[in-house]
């Protein structure tokens, strides 16, 4: 059997933390960044989260990888928002996004391309419909979900 990876520990660890304290988990992040490791989980509510969301669930956490001890090395533990560019992973996110403006990286070119941003117009299980603006004009860009390499809201320049 294949080692679990830290970030599906910690996810496990953290899920039922973020459903008590009325926070949506939206990712855990672990990697190294100089000579040190980090464990970066980011949480939401639809209001935003505040110093004290994120010193709540720290906390707890804190507590529960102590107890658990999935890694082996030192390293630091960041809970935050995922700001305005938050990641789009789950089927759920890219529901929630449909109207917004987006930023998708793929595996693969599409049509000689590897990177879109526009407005996300509609999202199925198999794909989605991307609104693109090429100089004066726009077009739809239909997009296979499994090319998606990267998907996260985007700052409208």
């Amino acid at each position: 059997m294949a080692k679990e990876r830290v970030t599906d520990i910690v996810e496990r660890l953290v899920q039922p933390i973020a459903e008590a304290q009325h926070v949506e988990l939206v990712d855990v992040e672990y990697k190294k960044e100089g000579a040190n490791w980090y464990l970066r989980v980011f949480i939401d509510k639809p209001e935003g989260v505040d110093i004290d969301d994120c010193s709540r669930v720290s906390e707890q956490l804190s507590e529960q990888l102590d107890i658990v001890d999935p890694i082996p090395t030192a390293y630091f533990l960041e809970v935050s928002s995922p700001g305005a560019e938050r990641p789009l992973k789950k089927p759920a996110d890219f529901v929630r996004a449909v109207g917004e403006y987006v930023h998708i990286s793929l595996y693969e070119p599409l049509d000689g391309q590897k990177v879109f941003e526009g407005f996300l117009r509609n999202y199925e299980e198999t794909q989605l419909t991307l609104e693109i603006r090429i100089k004066t004009r726009t077009k739809e860009v239909v997009i296979p979900t499994e090319k998606i390499a990267q998907a996260r809201l985007a700052v409208q320049l």
